[in-house]
């Protein structure tokens, strides 16, 4: 074994994995890499080919690499579990009218599981990734940390992660930007791997379609919500939707109707199938509540806290304060206007670049 140690790494066959392996193995560790199989696109009825970290050709890639450089290579068929927990979820957050986060919970409860899992098996010291992210370290506790490329940064869906999994971890792209990447792909050998493109969807709905996945995966379930109303916040009818699933709050494009002037979801009411459509100042909310909490730079947080928040991926954050109520609930309050506040959406803390914690955005309210 190296001097440096034995380390696990996920390899999804695209640029940054196999930037990161490389890295690595220069800097002296001992590689053995893994591929997670987490979804079969032709089981959810998709007429689209198969692409992204879960198709054959992906494998492949990370395969080849692994003999190029010679170090041992795995594929782990995790879909049963990847299914069992992300996608119902998936479906059901919709169902009750939710916008949810599957990188999050992937992250979280599945991928970092089973590598840590694999890891211990095959006496690997560490395991690392591609992420754009960082580890920081203080006071014996680790936290998720911004990546220097602000424009690639991953540390949205990071907050969820433990303190056993980040204290095993590394992050080698976190110090990089993305053309310096590109650059090492090519240094390294695989200069079409560095012009290779970049999926942005979630993976087992490569076709963008979440309406369409959601339809396949309830199969009546068009049906039994078609014909809802749009309705303004007094109340009054505006219209017919095609059933709330298919609405997400915020949206603006495809209700279907035109109403004169631009309209936008500022909430869902799944109990009665009903839609509320507003201007888009009708969007703005001040404070919402946030569960599930998980602390990553501090055990608990001081009565009142001032952090930058962020409540989507694309989010550049709001100025806030928090308070939390106990272990897995805080109160955040916007120092500014937020407009379009999603329940089921990651809500994710900052200090400077440094993740304090995150959870997820169960309601919201306009003082």
């Amino acid at each position: 074994m190296s001097s440096k140690g034995r380390i696990l790494v996920a390899m999804s066959g695209g640029i940054d994995s196999t930037v990161t392996a490389m890295i690595l193995q220069d800097q002296g560790y001992e590689i053995i890499g893994i591929t997670m199989k987490t979804w079969d696109y032709a089981t959810s009825g998709g007429d689209r080919k198969e692409t992204g970290c879960c198709s054959l050709d992906s494998i492949n890639d990370a395969r080849q690499v692994a003999v190029e450089k010679g170090f041992h290579h795995f594929i782990v068929d995790i879909r049963e579990e990847f299914g069992d927990y992300v996608i119902n979820n998936f479906v059901d957050e919709y169902l009750h009218g939710r916008t949810p986060n599957p990188c999050v919970l992937c992250n979280t409860h599945i991928k970092w599981e089973a590598l840590l899992k694999r890891a211990d098996a095959l006496g690997c010291d560490y395991i690392a990734t591609g992420h754009y992210a960082r580890i920081g370290q203080q006071d014996g506790r680790y936290f998720i940390q911004r990546a220097v490329d602000h424009n690639k940064d991953q540390s949205y869906v990071l907050w969820g992660l433990s303190q056993e999994c980040l204290k095993r971890s590394m992050f080698p792209l976190g110090e990089m930007t993305k053309p310096e990447v590109r650059q090492l792909a090519a240094d390294y050998g695989y200069l079409e791997l560095s012009k290779k493109a970049e999926s942005y969807e979630i993976c087992f709905v490569p076709d963008n379609d979440y309406r369409g996945f959601l339809n396949r995966r309830v199969p009546d379930l068009a049906e039994k919500v078609n014909g809802g109303a749009f309705i303004n916040k007094n109340g009054e009818i505006l219209g017919h939707h095609k059933g709330f699933p298919f609405y997400t709050v915020g949206q603006r494009k495809g209700l279907g109707m035109a109403f004169g002037e631009p309209m936008f979801v500022s909430e869902i009411i799944p109990e009665t199938n009903t839609v509320v459509l507003g201007k888009e100042d009708e969007l703005i909310r001040n404070s919402m509540l946030v569960s599930g909490l998980n602390l990553l730079k501090y055990d608990k947080l001081p009565e009142r806290m001032e952090s930058l928040t962020k409540i989507r991926y694309r989010d550049s954050g709001t100025m806030s304060e928090l308070t939390q109520l106990d272990n897995l609930k805080v109160e955040v309050s916007f120092l500014a206007n937020v407009r379009g506040i999603a329940p089921g959406q990651s809500a994710v803390f900052y200090e400077g670049d440094d993740v304090i914690g995150g959870g997820i955005i169960q309601g919201s309210s306009r003082n």
